[in-house]
């Protein structure tokens, strides 16, 4: 019931939201050139390797030896509105109708990561991750990654069709306050396999 369930609210959303998608698509080009999309590796059901889509919000400037520079450098405005407005997730919708997410549930993360779940953490993965989530809808950017995952094992435990309604009902009520969204990576909180590095470091020298 619930792959009917995001199927069809997928397809309804991009017939609905088609206009704006290709908008969208056309100020990114405009904008930040080529590509449109920006694509990304991250950690699905089961833990199998998938390719993530977004509209990107970020120039590729790069330093004198190659890297990127900082995101609060990359961040254009036009991006920046666009993850303000929650439209950078769009194309996702395509990866429910692959198969790889759901509607509702964790949110994928990187493939870094994955070395650094506990045993209860890694039950994350044994539901297809979602474009939104209980995390989300509970803090989002705001929480530390503790909660966070706290957040996704609890949903993993007790979903439910109702659930992922009221999740869905929430998030949209909170994307139009733009509750608990941080506007720039930078300013969020350290990446989750660096933060367990340091913890551990911090054990081993206690």
């Amino acid at each position: 019931m619930k792959r009917l369930f995001d199927i069809f609210v997928s397809l309804l959303l991009l017939c609905l939201f088609s206009p704006i998608i290709l908008g969208v698509a056309i100020v990114v080009r405009l904008k930040l050139g080529s590509p449109i999309l920006f694509k990304q590796k991250r950690v699905g059901y089961q833990e199998r390797i998938f390719t993530l889509f977004k509209f990107r919000t970020m120039t590729n400037e790069k330093d004198e030896a190659g890297n990127d520079l900082p995101d609060s450098i990359r961040l254009t405005k036009v991006g920046l509105l666009i993850r303000r407005l929650s439209m950078d997730e769009l194309p996702q919708l395509l990866n429910v109708l692959k198969g790889d997410m759901s509607l509702v549930g964790p949110r994928p993360l990187l493939v870094r990561y994955l070395p650094y779940y506990s045993q209860e953490e890694r039950k994350r993965h044994t539901v297809r991750p979602g474009i939104t989530g209980y995390a989300q809808v509970e803090g989002r950017n705001e929480l530390d990654w503790n909660t966070r995952l706290a957040l996704d094992v609890n949903y993993i435990e007790n979903h439910s069709f109702l659930l992922d309604l009221k999740i869905i009902l929430k998030t949209i009520s909170k994307t139009l306050k733009r509750e608990g969204i941080a506007n720039v990576p930078d300013q969020q909180m350290l990446d989750f396999d660096v933060e367990r590095q340091i913890k551990a470091k911090s054990l081993k020298g206690g």
